[in-house]
């Protein structure tokens, strides 16, 4: 059985160039993988695809709020 590749990790391209608060992120198999870009080494949150794919949605379109 062939070991699963590295996880090809990205930032934001809308990410400060100060180097602060900021993350990155990996898609992988089983949905999406972030971390804090500053503690590559730290933990990682590991998110299905559905949820991810509701949170980039919520994000690229904006959050609605209910009234």
């Amino acid at each position: 059985m062939a070991a699963n590749p590295e996880p090809r990790w990205f930032k934001s391209s809308y990410s400060g160039g100060s180097g602060t608060e900021c993350v990155e992120c990996a898609q992988v198999s089983h949905g999406a993988l972030i971390r804090d870009s500053k503690c590559g080494n730290g933990p990682i949150l590991s998110v299905r695809p559905r949820a991810w794919r509701r949170f980039v949605d919520s994000v690229r379109h904006g959050l609605r709020q209910s009234s």
